[in-house]
Formats: C-alpha cells, sequence, structure tokens
C-alpha cells in the first residue's frame, strides 16, 4: 500500500510558470478542489460541472441544487485534503459548505470528495453526495418555509384587537370559467353578504382588465365565512382557492379606519422569523430524508393605544344613523388615540374621522370664547348682548338658532344657549389672527406625524375681513376642522396643554409648529359644564359630569348642516359629527349612547 500524507489546507497558491521556466505544474487535488468549490460558489455550475468526470449530471444537479436554494452567497472552506504519495490514482478532501439563503438563514455542513487522476488530470468523482452527503441517486433536494402564526395586535388593557386567523382567496381565472358572466352572477350573490361591493359587473370588470396567465382575486375570507359559502362556489368553473394567515379584527368592519393602517404599519414586525426546512426527494416527489430545519419563532405582540371597549362602544354609538357618522375619542393625560369609529356611510367616502375638513359650527366657540377672554375686554360674567340676531359691518346679518333672543347675559350663559349673535359681535374688535392662535393653542392648524396613521386637524387662517372674522366666531366662514381635531381640542381643555396624540406604542409621534400654550382654560371647563347643565346638551346631564359643546354648521348652498358635539368626561376627550343631520341633536343622542357605555 503507497504511503499517504494528510494536507491541512488554508489557502492553495498554484504557481504556473511559463516559456522556459524551471517547471511547469498541473493542478493537484487540492486546486481542483479550490477551482471546483470557487466556482460553485459563484454560481459557474457548468464550470464546477466540468472538473467532475460526468460533467453533465453534474451541471443538472447542482443546477437544481442552487435552483431550490436560491443562494445569496455561499461559503466554502477546504479542511483537508487526503493525497496520496507516489503513483496512486486516487485522493480524498473533506469540505465545509455554508449556505447564504438570505433573511438570516444558513445551511452547513461538511461533504468529502472523491478526486482521481487520469491521464495525470485530477478530476472529481461525480456523485449526488458531492453536493450532500446523504442525497443519494435520483435525488434531489426541497425547501420549504416554515412561517410562524403573526403575533397579534393587542388593546391598551391587552385585549386582542388583532389576531391570526385563516383567510381563503377566491381567485377567477377567466380563460378557464367558460361562461363568464354565469360564474360571476353565481359568485356574486355568494360573495356580496361579506362585501357589498362585489357585485357580477366588478367581478366580470376585474376578471377582464386581469392580463392573461394572471388571476382576478374576487374576495378574501375568513375561513368561517368561506365554508358557509363553499358549497355554493367550489365547484365553479375557472375558480381557485388559496389559503394564509393573516391578522383580522373581532369583527368584518371593527375599526375600519384604523386598524386596516395598524396592521400594514406593524406587518414586518409581527411576522416573526421564518424557519425552514430541507429534505432530499426522489423522483417521484416523495420526501427521503431531513437534512436540516430551522423552527420558526413568533414575534412578540404590538401593543396600541386603542381600548376595544371604547371602540365598540364609539361604533355601537353611531351604528343607528342613517348619515354618515363618526367619533374619535383621545385621552387627554396621554394624547392616546381610544377609538376611530366611522359607520358605513362615512366609510364609503374614506378615513373621514381623520381627514376630513368640515365646518366645526359652534363647537368652534371653544376656541372663540378663549380668544374673547384671552382680550382680557370680558371674563366668563361679563353681560354681553345675545340678540335673536345682529348685522355685521351693515353686509351680514348673523342669526341665532331660530332666532332665539336671549337680552343681555352673562358670557358663560351666551356660551350655553350657544348665541351666534354674540360670538360674532365679540370677534369683530379681535385682531384678524386671535381665533387662529386661539385654535392652534387648542391643536387646531397643528400637523401630526403619526405612525401608521394620516390626520389633518383644521384649519383656521387669519381673517383681515371683519365678516369673514364674525362667521369664524361661530364656525362659519373659512374655519374647518376634523372630528380628529376636535376631539384633540377637547382633550387640550381637559388636560390643560395640548397632548399629542399616540397610536403605536413605543413609536414617538412628531409634531410640527406645535401651538402656544393655552391660558385662562378653566371659564372654559365651566362654560362646557354649563351646556350640560342648562344650555343645548341637557339631555347628558345623567351621564356623569360631561363637559361639551354643540354645534350645526351650514354647509354647501346652506340648506342643511352638520351637527355636532365635542367634550370630554373625566379622562376621555371625544368628538360626534353627523353629516347633514341638520341639527345637533343625533350628535348629542350619539354621545349619550357612548357615554353610557363606557367605564
Amino acid at each position: 500500500m503507497p504511503a499517504v500524507r494528510i494536507i491541512t489546507v488554508c489557502a492553495v497558491v498554484v504557481l504556473l510558470v511559463s516559456g522556459c521556466g524551471l517547471f511547469e505544474s498541473k493542478p493537484g487535488p487540492s486546486d481542483v478542489t479550490n477551482d471546483f468549490l470557487g466556482r460553485l460558489s459563484s454560481g459557474d455550475t457548468q464550470g464546477a460541472a466540468n472538473l467532475t468526470d460526468d460533467p453533465g449530471a453534474a451541471n443538472e444537479l447542482l443546477e437544481k441544487f442552487r435552483g431550490v436554494l436560491k443562494p445569496a452567497g455561499l461559503t466554502t472552506k477546504v479542511e483537508q485534503v487526503r493525497e496520496a504519495s507516489g503513483e496512486s490514482a486516487s485522493s480524498e478532501a473533506t469540505v465545509t459548505l455554508d449556505w447564504d439563503l438570505g433573511k438570516g438563514r444558513r445551511w452547513s455542513y461538511q461533504a468529502k470528495y472523491d478526486l482521481r487522476r487520469e491521464a495525470d488530470v485530477w478530476k472529481l468523482h461525480w456523485s449526488p453526495s458531492i453536493a450532500h452527503p446523504k442525497l443519494g441517486a435520483q435525488q434531489t433536494i426541497a425547501l420549504t418555509e416554515l412561517k410562524p402564526d403573526p403575533a397579534p395586535v393587542l388593546d391598551r388593557d391587552g385585549t386582542a384587537l388583532l389576531t391570526p386567523e385563516k383567510v381563503v382567496s377566491v381567485l377567477l381565472d377567466r380563460k378557464e370559467a367558460g361562461d363568464l358572466a354565469a360564474v360571476s352572477a353565481t359568485l356574486a350573490a355568494a360573495l356580496t353578504p361579506f362585501d357589498k361591493a362585489i357585485t357580477p359587473q366588478s367581478i366580470t370588470e376585474g376578471a377582464t382588465k386581469t392580463p392573461d396567465g394572471q388571476v382576478y382575486q374576487v374576495a378574501a375570507l375568513r375561513d368561517a365565512d368561506y365554508q358557509s359559502v363553499k358549497p355554493k362556489i367550489y365547484e365553479l368553473p375557472g375558480v381557485r382557492f388559496t389559503t394564509q394567515t393573516s391578522v383580522l379584527p373581532p369583527t368584518r368592519g371593527f375599526g375600519s379606519q384604523v386598524l386596516p393602517a395598524v396592521r400594514k404599519a406593524v406587518e414586518e414586525e409581527i411576522a416573526g422569523h421564518t424557519g425552514f426546512r430541507i429534505a432530499t426527494v426522489d423522483a417521484a416527489g416523495g420526501e427521503v430524508d431531513e437534512l436540516h430545519a430551522t423552527q420558526p419563532s413568533p414575534a412578540k405582540a404590538i401593543n396600541v393605544s386603542l381600548s376595544r371597549v371604547i371602540q365598540s362602544a364609539a361604533e355601537d354609538a353611531i351604528e343607528p344613523a342613517t348619515q354618515p357618522a363618526m367619533l374619535v375619542a383621545i385621552q387627554p393625560s396621554t394624547g392616546d388615540i381610544l377609538a376611530v369609529a366611522q359607520n358605513e356611510p362615512a366609510d364609503a367616502q374614506g378615513a373621514i374621522a381623520l381627514t376630513g375638513r368640515f365646518e366645526p359650527g359652534s363647537t368652534f366657540k371653544i376656541a372663540s370664547a378663549m380668544a374673547a377672554l384671552d382680550s382680557g375686554k370680558v371674563n366668563a360674567d361679563s353681560p354681553v348682548p345675545c340678540p335673536g340676531k345682529t348685522t355685521i359691518a351693515g353686509r351680514r346679518v348673523v342669526p341665532n338658532s331660530s332666532e332665539f333672543d336671549k337680552g343681555t347675559i352673562p358670557l358663560r350663559s351666551a356660551f350655553a344657549f350657544s348665541c351666534n349673535t354674540t360670538f360674532a359681535t365679540l370677534a369683530v374688535d379681535m385682531p384678524a389672527d386671535a381665533l387662529t392662535k386661539s385654535a392652534h393653542s387648542l391643536g387646531l392648524g397643528v400637523d401630526f406625524d403619526i405612525p401608521a396613521l394620516t390626520t389633518i386637524t383644521g384649519s383656521v387662517p387669519a381673517a383681515p375681513d371683519v365678516v369673514e372674522r364674525a362667521e369664524d366666531a361661530f364656525g362659519q366662514g373659512k374655519v374647518l376642522a376634523s372630528p380628529f381635531g376636535m376631539a384633540l381640542a377637547a382633550a387640550t381643555v381637559a388636560k390643560g396643554t395640548m397632548p399629542t396624540p399616540t397610536l403605536l406604542r413605543g413609536r414617538e409621534t412628531k409634531v410640527e409648529k406645535p401651538g402656544p400654550a393655552p391660558i385662562g382654560l378653566e371659564p372654559i371647563r365651566q362654560m362646557m359644564k354649563e351646556v350640560v347643565d342648562y344650555g343645548t346638551a341637557t339631555q347628558l346631564k345623567a351621564n356623569g359630569d360631561v363637559r361639551g359643546k354643540t354645534g350645526t354648521a351650514q354647509f354647501g348652498d346652506g340648506v342643511h348642516s352638520h351637527g355636532w358635539f365635542v367634550g370630554y368626561r373625566g379622562d376621555v376627550a371625544f368628538a360626534v359629527l353627523l353629516l347633514g343631520a341638520d341639527s345637533s341633536t343625533p350628535a348629542v343622542d350619539a354621545s349619550a349612547r357612548f357615554l353610557k357605555a363606557i367605564p
């Protein structure tokens, strides 16, 4: 038996001297091994295969191997080469392959290569075990991703708002549907109860516009909903189904204008780390042996500021309304957004609770009263006229609702009864930007970058024209606000300074150009109490220490008006708006339902 020697290889340097050098050297086993690994690492499977004694079979398997793994990289190391001395025609190399499969996934193992010399040329003797030591003839590998269920999204109290559920996608291939109109009609009849936007026409148009070779997603159903309609749609021609796990709210439409945005913002964070499993498979695709498995790692739950109890109460409070209705609630002490609720007619217009810009009507008298008090010309007990109507600058007649006339009363009573004429008259003597500054200190006109949400608080431009300023004073003119902005204003009154609204725990809200700190808010709080005690919102007296302001705001041609209530009780501030309600009464009634349902 010829003697052998063990060579530990750290690096191989091949010196080739051409021409009339001292010697010429042909690649030895170490050189061939390193060359093979280098080519395999670079993706040159054909070049690597050419270094074996069966290039065709080697290239076919190596291409499949890399095709399954789709590696981001491959690091290799020659641990040792057992070279024979003398005339021996065989050698053995021990190597380590460390595959980088992306996303932090790695697969490392050792393999042994049999090298043989033929006609003074060393080649790797081809065997599937070169790719992996457990790979046999007529076998390849399969990689399966192991995804953890996404983590839940929890409310402020740890109650689930978004939880993992099985979702079935209903897909339509128009090329295989045959009678597309008939299939669309059957699908619509089954699926419309879950989504009113699904109609025979919407399905037909969607499928028709889908490029050839692709399928149209008709709907995504909770598994329970899918099971209820499966008998009606499962056998339809051209209809297919796929399943995945997604985080869903407790019921369809719950938190419709905030939870989808939360889900999108945290989807990567709640996904966790995907595991993977690699196994050998035979020619028929049957599994032979597991080569590697890394278990998935679930993510931690995400907490948001919302309260499921308060969100449910808000949605139930506005649900009876036939007009678009919305309610936003904020915790004054922290700025936490507690609820964002819209009914279906409001949802049809988008996230208007957060970004809609509407005339605030008499709810804006909170800012107007602040500006009047800040001027030093009046206090809460100052006698002010409240005639049924008044004329501003000889060109604008301002009436009270139904032209009620209270004569001369204290300012606090003019606020409680909502005297347009009083506040229009007070605004005449104010600077052009007085209302702007007052509103800004309450948060109206402040811009926020709230992670996961887009919000608009409102706008209160300076009003050099006296008539415009008078109109602004009772929430008409050019003053605009969203329910979110008015809820923030109420929260500011309750707290004494503007809270910074937040939604996702651990993610900071950025504030652009915050207003000055408001001053003299205690008289405003008392005025808002008197609105409930004897003013325009006495329906709320049975709901505890509620403080607030009603408002009706004409829009369009002035024939109809929106109805508002803005206020707070304890550490919950909120704004309710019903579009086209023509009175503040429905908003006050919704507020009563809301307050009755929350702690």
